[in-house]
């Protein structure tokens, strides 16, 4: 660094009117860039460089470069003002030094600092036209707050050689405000010298401010249309102040994932043709004494690979203000929940599920936002993010906000959001909830607080649109995921592909089963035969759509009391109950879902302040039912017969479905080689002795599992293997009388 002034009198500053330097000073210009940092100059001042600095409360400001320092003097209302020569090529190309500002402050402190306001910006052309046209499929790299590490001629912010120059690139839609600035610990939440550009008309602000490196907290100062002053976290945040605090924080990830098999054999394999168990997971109240993702990992991946899941699936951990919504009113759809810890923490996690051979399914909520004042609602003083039609762009049962679908930006932002889970987290597959809401225009809505769409009918024709986008995005950008429909109602095609006519969807929760088996199971088992119906209706359209079969934590909460207590009866009939019920269900066409804790019948309901209740393992009849679950899911992944063709009318045959007074049903599962599982489910109080069952062959037959097996807390009651008779009986050729026990499921095989 050449210390000695290096002035020039006969140079003159390009002239700035008195009306932008205001602005400018008060941090209200849309474009404090052209104002501040280095400019050429032309004219009669061409090779030279102006310098503008905004320094508020110094004594001096110097313009320090390798070619020498310029004393800048006092402009306007803080802002300094210096110039000096450019730097010229050989071939006569003029460029503006790199350079640094050091400021004097009273008390002889000084201190030397880069310049925001020297740097171009670091979103292109290219990334701002595919965001207005609503097709930028990688939005996070770009918007947000990124950590960079940049060579520098200077060394570093502070003229240090050697090292490299760290800054963060701060980036925000806000096409409403007036201004906008970048505050946090760095500038003592004040934001008057780091004020934002707009870039050209695109709406999008940004700031590369040099020194800021991970870990530090921030938020945008938003100058509304009404000229009033909002603070808002960043919608692209990569992470977040630990609640109830509010604040961004930046972050650079150091995480070199482990993965690459799993990830190859992901792109390689569609998991809805195979088998699909998933445990449904609280990560915040699975067990409270693990205290963060890495904890988590290690303990949840061995269990869940000891009971035979093939997947786990997360309740929302985007980033959400209010532990009691569980996940689903979401702040930060880009950041993780950082009650466990930071992005690197949750990909350690995903790693080690990976790694045990475990998929991850994570719910993803892009049909509604709440209205923390913090966050997305009317970000930038107008309704932004959310519809502005009052009909449209408020959910009237949560109290939240619902998006704009029809608008290009917030669409892109939510496409590109389900893209962010896949690929910056290695997601498997998102659970997109509340699909329903999505749908209708009418939903939870009487009449008169609802308009038609332009065609007279009641359904949500952008939301619709935005659906069949993610979902085909999804696919062709990252093969081997799924993505799976919470959605109630019959809404035709939701599993069919969009270039059919569908919504797109791989998988469908199946709220009919769940509810019908639920509502029979409620039923003393005296009474189930004027039920049977329930039981049974579920196959008149099973293959109407690809389904996954849901016990949720919907239905373990909120007085609807746990998987044990819906059962009737005494201690032993409702343990049993719960065995019958999971029995059933792998059993049933379509994939599997249980919630945590159903399969260690836990007597309490799920409580999200609480944990688990492991210590009931300490009693048989839990690990009994824990035993069950898993030689359940070990039976299931190993025949193809049960779920090979799943969606396929020929994977199934009824054997019996009309022994309603005897509580009892059979059926075949039918694999796509030929595999056979006959299984037959009594949900009746009593043991069927001599029971006649109709068989699909002769031969020898070998009963494979029993949920009455005492290693369960069953009785005991076996049928081993024994020969199929040439006895007609319900259409079939052969038949065997077994012993069913009661409220009990037998798995049999033919051994040829």
């Amino acid at each position: 660094m050449v210390t000695e002034s290096n002035i020039n009198d006969d140079l003159v500053a390009l002239p700035i009117s008195r009306d932008k330097l205001d602005a400018v000073s008060n941090a209200r210009y849309y474009n404090p860039h052209e104002v501040l940092g280095g400019h050429l100059g032309s004219g009669d001042q061409t090779g030279t460089v102006t310098y503008r600095a905004f320094r508020p409360l110094a004594r001096s400001v110097v313009i320090l470069t390798e070619q020498g320092e310029y004393t800048a003097t006092h402009e306007y209302n803080g802002i300094f003002v210096a110039v000096g020569p450019a730097l010229t090529t050989p071939q006569g190309t003029r460029s503006i030094p790199d350079y640094r500002v050091r400021t004097t402050y009273e008390g002889d402190i000084s201190i030397v600092e880069d310049e925001p306001y020297r740097y171009l910006p670091m979103i292109g052309d290219i990334d701002t036209y595919l965001f207005g046209e609503g097709r930028h499929e990688r939005l996070w790299e770009v918007m947000g707050a990124h950590v960079k590490h940049l060579d520098d001629p200077m060394g570093s912010e502070d003229g240090t050689p050697g090292r490299p120059l760290v800054g963060t690139d701060f980036t925000v839609w806000a096409p409403n405000a007036h201004a906008v600035r970048v505050v946090g610990d760095f500038n003592g939440w004040d934001g008057h010298r780091d004020a934002m550009r707009e870039i050209g008309s695109s709406g999008i602000w940004e700031l590369f401010v040099p020194g800021v490196d991970a870990g530090e907290t921030y938020k945008y100062e938003i100058l509304t249309s009404s000229n009033n002053w909002v603070m808002k976290a960043d919608p692209m945040e990569s992470t977040h102040e630990i609640p109830p605090h509010t604040a961004s924080v930046t972050f650079d990830s150091q995480y070199e994932w482990d993965d690459d098999a799993w990830m190859d054999r992901r792109r390689r394999t569609n998991p809805q043709n195979g088998p699909l168990s998933i445990y449904e997971v609280n990560a915040n109240s699975w067990d409270r004494s693990l205290n963060n993702y890495r904890d988590l990992a290690d303990k949840l991946a061995d269990y869940v690979a000891h009971e035979g899941f093939t997947h786990v699936e997360f309740m929302p951990l985007a980033q959400h203000p209010f532990s009691g919504s569980w996940g689903y009113q979401v702040t930060g759809y880009y950041a993780v929940d950082s009650r466990l810890g930071d992005p690197d923490d949750f990909k350690y996690l995903i790693d080690r599920l990976h790694n045990a051979g475990i998929g991850v399914i994570m719910d993803w909520v892009p049909a509604h936002f709440p209205k923390d004042g913090f966050a997305l609602g009317r970000f930038d003083g107008t309704p932004l993010y959310e519809d502005p039609d009052p009909t449209r762009g408020e959910h009237p049962d949560w109290g939240t906000y619902v998006f704009n679908f029809g608008r290009r930006e917030v669409r892109n932002f939510l496409v590109a959001n389900a893209c962010f889970w896949l690929d910056e987290y290695h997601i498997d597959a998102l659970r997109v909830d509340a699909v329903s809401s999505m749908l209708y225009l009418d939903y939870s809505r009487k009449a008169g607080q609802w308009h038609p769409n332009i065609y007279g009918g009641r359904e949500n024709l952008e939301a619709i649109d935005f659906l069949k986008e993610a979902n085909a995005t999804a696919y062709k950008n990252y093969p081997g995921v799924m993505m799976i429909a919470e959605e109630s109602t019959a809404y035709p095609g939701v599993t069919t592909p969009t270039d059919a006519g569908g919504l797109g969807f791989g998988l469908k929760w199946n709220m009919g089963w769940m509810h019908d088996t639920l509502q029979y199971l409620h039923e003393e088992p005296i009474n189930r035969k004027w039920h049977h119906n329930e039981i049974t209706f579920s196959m008149v359209y099973a293959y109407s759509e690809h389904y996954v079969l849901p016990i949720s934590h919907d239905e373990v909460v909120y007085g609807k009391g746990s998987l044990f207590e819906k059962m009737p009866g005494d201690e032993w009939q409702r343990y049993a109950g719960v065995r019958a019920l999971f029995a059933f269900q792998w059993a049933h066409p379509g994939k599997n879902l249980t919630f945590m804790g159903n399969e260690i019948a836990q007597v309490g309901e799920w409580n999200h302040e609480g944990s688990l209740d492991w210590g009931s393992l300490n009693q048989d009849w839990h690990r009994g039912v824990q035993r069950l679950v898993s030689d359940l899911n070990d039976l299931y992944r190993n025949s193809p017969a049960l779920w090979s063709q799943d969606f396929d009318p020929a994977g199934f045959q009824w054997l019996t479905s009309d022994d309603g007074d005897h509580n009892t049903l059979s059926f075949v599962r039918i694999g796509s080689q030929g595999e056979q599982m006959v299984v037959i489910v009594n949900f009746s109080g009593e043991a069927w002795q001599n029971y006649r069952v109709p068989l699909t062959q002769g031969g020898t037959w070998h009963e494979v599992l029993t949920t009455d097996d005492e290693r369960y807390g069953g009785s005991n009651i076996h049928n081993g293997s024994f020969e199929a008779q040439p006895e007609a009986y319900h259409s079939r050729e052969w038949s065997a009388r077994l012993t069913i026990p009661a409220l009990g499921a037998v798995f049999l095989e033919p051994k040829n």
